[in-house]
């Protein structure tokens, strides 16, 4: 006779029930489970595992992780829910090990460092912190999850003092595939895998907890301006001089964006600026300053708020490439001119309007690079150090309203990328190998960006702490080692 639990529970979750889980799996009839697909950011995420499973705990991870591996069954991991293609935090047919529940934010005062949980969200490690009068070179974005921004890399406000935000992590509590629970560090027996996990992704194990220095906290200038779109050539002018002359003025950061975006009237571009230290108008962002405006909101204020102003609105399907050229008007002037022209076929193909499609160039400076050395002496993954000089990030966008649009833009933004490549490679040291995990689109190569001895070294921490495979066999999210060629 068939059992109860097996008259209700998909066979999937069986693995979880036995291993006595069976209270934190969510069956696609409840309403949790419900609320819990929805608030994927991108609908391209927003798939139908047969169950969820949210752990309140490193060791109930364990127990989950244990149950799946023994079972063969294929499974997900999802953190704050932001990665945006499908399949990268959620499975259709599989089970879904969110790790939302572990979204706390704990201070230690007395060694001025916090734990943070890989589920929470920046806007609410900085809402804690800010209690304390201290901060953390975190994420730009408000609903961006803790545990992919970090083990991505994680681009900062302050990259010009710390490089990347990885390197301000100096601890990962990590749940291996056979359930053992490890602390990596710097130093001692597992130095290999705390490198390996700044930048190489989900390839090892999964973080449940990290810890960080913290910062001093406080208010902070700044803002976005909407220009009119005959400022680009200046604008590209002051992005340039800006990136060459960042480390005059570490405490500001901008970046440079042209779209169309409907919720600030259709095609214009726009700089979104600040400065961490509270100075008003500094001098490094004198050029964008001088730029003819339709408007600004320029300010003293908060992170929290300074946080929303590249927010892009939940609920499309999004699509998102990522380039890294030479710190060159001429190579980003030709990222703005394809833009348009992709911008044009978009609202030829989208009778409604309703899309959004951006271009965002942001500055990484060669110090950034210099800077993640000295932050982090232990090391990191990233391969940052290929880059010969100043470079500039390249995110192409579009977001759109059905899955339906989006087979049909993405090979749009695609060409774009390809476009400026080919365009890049006729200019001297115009394309820069590295390539940003959080900005990649599943197609793109982004450990094979890194650079042979960091592949090797990502290889190596994956089988010594995942013999058997688990974490490439049957966790397909994320970018695997296990599929790049040797």
């Amino acid at each position: 006779m068939a059992s109860i639990d097996s008259l209700h529970y998909p066979s999937q979750a069986e693995p979880l029930i036995q291993n006595g889980l069976k209270s934190r799996v969510l069956l696609p009839t409840d309403a949790a489970y419900a609320a819990r697909i929805d608030s994927y950011w991108c609908n391209s995420a927003k798939l139908r595992p047969s169950c969820i499973v949210q752990p309140q705990s490193a060791e109930e991870v364990s127990k989950a992780v244990v149950a799946l591996a023994k079972a063969n069954q294929l499974f997900a991991i999802r953190s704050g829910g932001h990665t945006n293609w499908a399949g990268s935090n959620n499975i259709t047919d599989g089970v879904t090990l969110d790790l939302g529940l572990l979204n706390s934010t704990e201070y230690d005062d007395t060694n001025q460092i916090v734990h943070l949980g890989p589920g929470g969200k920046w806007k609410d490690v900085y809402d804690e912190l800010e209690k304390h009068g201290r901060r953390v070179a975190g994420g730009r974005e408000s609903d961006v999850g803790v545990g992919g921004f970090l083990l991505g890399g994680g681009n900062t406000f302050y990259a010009s003092f710390y490089g990347l935000a990885c390197n301000s992590v100096i601890a990962y509590d990590v749940v291996l595939a056979d359930g053992r629970i490890i602390t990596a560090e710097a130093e001692g027996d597992h130095a290999d895998l705390f490198c390996a996990l700044k930048g190489g992704g989900n390839n090892f194990g999964i973080v449940t907890r990290f810890t960080m220095r913290t910062i001093p906290g406080g208010p902070v200038w700044g803002g976005l301006a909407i220009h009119p779109l005959d400022v680009i050539p200046a604008g590209v002018k002051g992005v340039v001089d800006f990136t060459t002359n960042n480390a005059s003025d570490l405490y500001t950061n901008m970046q440079f964006v042209v779209g169309y975006l409907p919720r600030f009237g259709g095609n214009i571009c726009l700089t979104i600026a600040n400065n961490m230290a509270a100075i008003e108008k500094p001098p490094s962002l004198q050029k964008f300053l001088a730029l003819p405006e339709i408007m600004n909101n320029y300010k003293t204020t908060t992170l929290q708020e300074v946080i929303t102003y590249s927010s892009l609105p939940p609920n499309y399907y999004n699509i998102w490439f990522t380039l890294t050229i030479k710190n060159d008007a001429s190579i980003i002037l030709k990222a703005a001119e394809l833009h348009d022209q992709m911008a044009k076929e978009l609202q030829a193909g989208i009778p409604d309007q309703d899309f959004a499609s951006h271009v965002s160039f942001q500055p990484l400076p060669y110090l950034f690079v210099q800077k993640s050395h000295v932050a982090n002496s232990s090391g990191n993954v990233l391969g940052l150090e290929q880059n010969t000089g100043d470079a500039i990030v390249i995110q192409a966008s579009v977001s759109v309203r059905t899955a339906e649009l989006e087979a049909w833009a993405r090979p749009k933004v695609r060409a774009l990328v390809d476009e400026v490549r080919a365009f890049a490679n006729n200019i001297e040291g115009g394309v820069m190998p590295w390539m940003y995990l959080n900005y990649s689109h599943s197609s793109q190569e982004v450990l094979q960006s890194y650079g042979p001895e960091n592949v090797r070294r990502i290889r190596e921490a994956a089988w010594k702490y995942d013999p058997e495979g688990v974490f490439q066999r049957l966790c397909p999210g994320g970018f695997k080692i296990s599929a790049l060629k040797i």
